[in-house]
């Protein structure tokens, strides 16, 4: 996949920002995106070029005219990339695997195991999840109000 810096340097023109728009709804000729936007021809040859280069652009020839229609792959790609990156940061958050799964509605054997290896942060932990004090827990998790390794553990 081309690097996201250069996805990003590719849409960040308005004007390649709104060729990307036009283009997500069906397909068109360089001539009919220019009338469509106001400008002359050569600047949107110009601006196809560029998103062409960042991958987020095809090309059909089709008789005398090309028509343009954007690459849906390269867009999911950089989706995944999104969901990937916010997934590292949440897991790095600190926050309870089992907290997060129960937000986001997974129940049972699923949410169970993960707060096996939920915490962030071993080097606090003296032996398993469930062996943790109420300190432990707070200093890993924030607030040990409502943490599923809490139940049946009074504060000290």
């Amino acid at each position: 996949m081309i690097p996201l810096p250069t996805i990003f340097k590719a849409i960040s023109d308005e004007t390649r920002w709104r060729l990307i728009q036009m283009l997500l709804s069906r397909e068109w000729c360089g001539k009919a995106l220019a009338q469509r936007l106001g400008i002359s021809e050569a600047a949107v040859s110009q601006n196809l070029k560029i998103l062409r280069e960042a991958g987020l652009v095809e090309g059909e020839k089709r008789g005398y005219w090309v028509h343009y229609s954007v690459n849906k792959k390269i867009l999911k790609g950089i989706v995944r990339e999104f969901e990937r990156i916010i997934f590292r940061s949440e897991a790095s958050s600190g926050q309870c695997r089992r907290v997060h799964a129960r937000e986001k509605g997974k129940t049972g054997k699923e949410a169970k195991t993960m707060c096996n290896s939920c915490c962030e942060k071993p080097v606090m932990l003296k032996d398993k999840p469930e062996k943790c004090t109420l300190e432990q827990i707070k200093k890993c998790h924030g607030d040990a109000k409502g943490h599923p390794c809490t139940t049946d553990k009074k504060e000290s």
